[in-house]
This record gives structure tokens, sequence and C-alpha cells, in this order.
């Protein structure tokens, strides 16, 4: 644990108050390496994506670690009043997904990296389509923030959220208690890429190693092997944005994830 040095605002107090102590009345955390994420200075931090519920685990991670999370959010969630006005105020980036309006989330994202923030980047873009959960084939968004600012790129595993609200559920299963499991690495080295052109090759060669970093993670946590090849929504024709069970694009989408025991 490391104390939070920034200051909150009414937002993330609020958010200790009421959200922390109802987190740790219905989970069971184990936190590893969280003092791997920077004390201080502009820094993306880059985890796997298993639930709706993903932005409290690690906020609550990254909190404990004294650092205050931003995150790139799809803008769906701004369009509640209430809601939008909170995500505001606590510096959250509306994301129009697979729009030309993505870019302004990205200058948004720098300059708050440049502003010695502390952005949270789900690189797989949604809940992971595998059907097992492993972490899918990512998008470039951490990539080119990273590269374009220099700043570290911390990867983190999960595993565990599932359980608390499994993907696309609409009720939590609060009791009994699950273990929410995450773990940070060491930085993702892209230091030979950074005067790079940005060209295709280049963010995807970044990419790679960023999901490489958060896979082996999940490998640690979950105790197995990931698949050899990564899942690729695109290559199989499961609809990247939304539910895929509810509205599939093909066939072939994959079938519901099995259900996990809680390993804790």
């Amino acid at each position: 644990m490391r104390k939070l040095q920034e200051r909150r605002g009414w937002t993330f107090t609020l958010g200790a108050v009421i959200l922390r102590p109802t987190f740790f009345l219905t989970t069971k955390p184990d936190w590893r390496d969280g003092t791997k994420i920077p004390a201080s200075g502009g820094c993306v931090i880059a985890i796997n994506h298993l639930s709706h519920v993903d932005p409290l685990t690690a906020a609550v991670f990254t909190h404990d670690h004294g650092r205050l999370p931003r995150y790139l959010a799809k803008s769906g969630l701004f369009k509640n009043k209430a809601l939008g006005h909170f995500m505001r105020a606590a510096g959250q980036i509306p994301v129009e997904r697979a729009s030309r309006s993505a870019v302004g989330a990205y200058d948004a994202a720098v300059a708050a990296v440049r502003a010695g923030e502390c952005i949270v980047v789900y690189p797989e873009g949604t809940i992971t389509r595998d059907p097992d959960l492993w972490p899918m084939k990512g998008k470039s968004g951490a990539a080119r923030i990273a590269l374009e600012t220099g700043c570290p790129v911390i990867p983190i595993g999960q595993w565990g959220a599932q359980e608390l609200l499994a993907p696309y559920a609409r009720k939590p299963d609060l009791f009994p208690r699950k273990t929410i499991h995450i773990v940070a690495g060491d930085p993702v080295d892209l230091s030979d890429l950074v005067d790079e052109p940005r060209s295709v090759e280049v963010l995807a060669e970044a990419t790679e190693r960023i999901m490489t970093a958060i896979t082996v993670l999940v490998e640690e946590i979950r105790g197995e092997k990931a698949p050899a090849e990564r899942f690729d929504p695109r290559k199989v024709g499961v609809a990247e944005i939304g539910n895929p069970h509810k509205n599939p694009k093909s066939p072939k989408s994959p079938r519901p994830p099995k259900q996990q025991k809680d390993s804790a």
C-alpha cells in the first residue's frame, strides 16, 4: 500500500466514503506489487477487461497504491445526466468507440499524461470475447499514448471480477464474497520504439508487447497457460461493441464463458 499524495476532490472523496467500504464488504482483495505503479508523474496503466465492474476494482487498487485513476470510458456512460456529471468531475475521458471522435479522447489522454496524471486503459477496448476470458487481441490506444509521451506503461493482470459480475450480466453475485486478484508488473519496455515513425507495424509491436505482459500476469494469477494464439474478434466475425451473445455479428460468435470457481 502507498499513501495517496494527490488531492482527491469531491468525486473521489465520495467514492472513498461510499464505494470503497462497500467493495471491501463484498470482496476479498488480493493485491500484489501495486507499488510498481509510479508514485508520481504521468503513466499509463494497461489492464485486461473481464466485467463491467472492472473500473471499480481497478480504481480501488490504484487508489490503494497512491494514485487517482483517470479512465478512457465509453461515451454512452456520459449520457446519463447525473453519472455524466460525476464522471466529468472526476476527470474521466469519454470515448466514441469506432468513430473519428476517438481522436479527441486520445488528445485528452496525452494531455493528461503530460500533466502528470495516471491514465487507466483497457487495451482490448471492451470485455474480452475470448471464450475462457483470456486477454484478447489489443487495440493501439495505450501504445499510442505511451509512444507519444514517453511515459511508462504498467501492465496489470486481474482475475475474479467476472465472479462478482459476469460479463454483460445485470445483477452482481455478492455472496459469498469473491476474491479479486490484481497484480502489477514491471513497465513494458518500449524504449526502442519511441523515436520510430508511428507506422502500423510499430504500433502493432508496441501493442503486442503490452498485451503479452498483461497475459503473463493473468497466467500467473490463474496458474494456467493462455492459448498460443490471442483471440481476435475480427477473424472469427464477433461483434466488437456490445454484448456479443445478444447481438452476434455472425454465427461464429464464441460460446458464453464457462463459470469459474473462486480460487481463494
